[in-house]
């Protein structure tokens, strides 16, 4: 059995985009990888791919550019070869289509002579000098290395669980969906009376506005409502965007645990928030609806915690909680979707190993600097699954070839591609020359 350098597991944009880079190190047989993944083909958030949608970054955080701008995997390489770049270029938007940014990973997926699909890994075992990785289809591979890339997953908050666990589309009538899922679920959530967006993210905004815009079609009442005390929006001040930096993401490693936990939870509406765009966008269709007689049929509903829900005939009721007021309420849906985020996961077929990684106190990869988790260090890499380490920089588009410019230069003990130490205007914590002994 042929020993690769490293074995990639999962196939999302960041382990893609090591595929890229990797790409031409593989053609000089600098560094020998290899790319799994379970689906037959590259599809980045399917249930998301509204029309109208766009990425919350410019295009320049493709796959590739941040860390080679001559890369022929770059964004701009795409729309010249599918004959885009001129429209694109007139069209004078940083931010491409999300249907634009999935067909562009599509693209390079296909083309990358290291990836396969239709490989759901299974198992991974370490035989003493090496993992060997083991696919459902029956297949092996062996490696110095591993990069788990498989992404994160539907998060589904404690009290809303009984009623996904219920099913998502009821004999009784109902249907229940993550956001993930929302396109496959959209025709059924527009047959109820009543349909409740429960969350305040981008994901969040953007299905309602979908569903505003169909409301006086359909006639159904609409309901969003999340714990926030706002509707946050994103917040892009250049001197916020330096939080996505080298030195940031250092500066938050070297902090305390609890301190990183509090930050992650206080931070959360710097990468999590909605767009000034959209928010403003969504307000100006509620008045055109207005002006128009079209509606609208619809609460916002701010400060509100789901307590509990259930399915009851017809939908679901939910228990709800004013936090400010210490109200309590019920409301009964019979659509609800729920844009409650995604969290990762350690997959099972990692048991094998599990003596091999390192975890926090909390039960969390202890994720180093050079983004290894393993014991001996250099040996097993994650990618966004550090966010508890790394800060907001784990899921960010932008910095994912940063990310895999620093695992590369782990695996092969030199930069290939120049890593930035400092990028920001700002300094976080106290600069050596204004300390002082005490």
């Amino acid at each position: 059995m042929i020993t690769h350098d490293f074995v990639g597991i999962g196939l999302g944009p960041f382990n893609l985009g090591l595929a890229c880079l990797t790409d031409p190190l593989r053609a000089s047989d600098d560094l020998d990888g290899v790319f799994l993944e379970a689906r037959a083909r590259f599809d980045w958030h399917p249930g998301m791919l509204l029309d109208d949608a766009t990425l919350q970054v410019p295009f320049l955080a493709d796959l590739v550019t941040m860390a080679d701008p001559t890369s022929r995997w770059s964004f701009l390489s795409y729309l010249k070869q599918a004959g885009h770049l001129y429209p694109f270029y007139i069209r004078e938007s940083f931010y491409p289509l999300r249907k634009e940014y999935d067909d562009y990973c599509r693209w390079a997926a296909e083309s990358l002579p290291s990836v396969r699909f239709g490989q759901e890994v299974t198992e991974v075992e370490h035989d003493g000098t090496a993992y060997v990785v083991r696919s459902a289809a029956g297949d092996s591979w062996r490696a110095r290395r591993l990069v788990l890339g498989i992404g994160t997953s539907p998060r589904v908050p404690e009290p809303l669980r009984q009623v996904v666990d219920d099913g998502r589309d009821r004999a009784a009538g109902g249907t229940v969906t993550h956001s993930a899922d929302y396109l496959d679920h959209r025709a059924a959530l527009q047959q109820q009376e009543r349909i409740t967006v429960v969350g305040s993210g981008q994901s969040a905004a953007e299905i309602y506005q979908d569903l505003l815009a169909a409301a006086p079609d359909h006639g159904y009442e609409l309901v969003w409502l999340t714990r926030s005390p706002r509707f946050f929006p994103m917040e892009y001040t250049k001197l916020t965007l330096e939080m996505t930096s080298p030195e940031y993401g250092a500066y938050h490693r070297a902090l305390p645990l609890p301190t990183r936990d509090r930050l992650a939870r206080e931070q959360r509406h710097l990468f999590k928030g909605i767009s000034g765009d959209l928010v403003d966008a969504i307000f100006d269709l509620h008045y055109q609806q207005r002006v128009t007689g079209a509606g609208p049929r619809t609460t916002l509903l701010t400060n509100t915690e789901v307590r509990a829900a259930r399915p009851v005939d017809g939908g679901s009721e939910l228990d709800l909680l004013h936090v400010e007021t210490g109200e309590a309420f019920s409301l009964t849906t019979g659509g609800l979707v729920l844009a409650t985020g995604y969290a990762p996961t350690q997959p099972a077929f990692l048991d094998g190993i599990r003596d091999r990684i390192r975890y926090d106190a909390r039960g969390r990869y202890d994720v180093a600097a050079d983004y290894s988790v393993d014991v001996h260090g250099g040996e097993v890499f994650v990618q966004n699954a550090e966010e508890h380490t790394h800060s907001l920089l784990a899921p960010d588009l932008g910095m994912g070839p940063y990310r895999n410019s620093v695992i590369v230069a782990a695996m092969l003990g030199r930069e290939v591609y120049p890593i930035e130490k400092r990028i920001a205007v700002q300094t976080f914590g106290v600069p050596d020359h204004l300390k002082r002994a005490i």
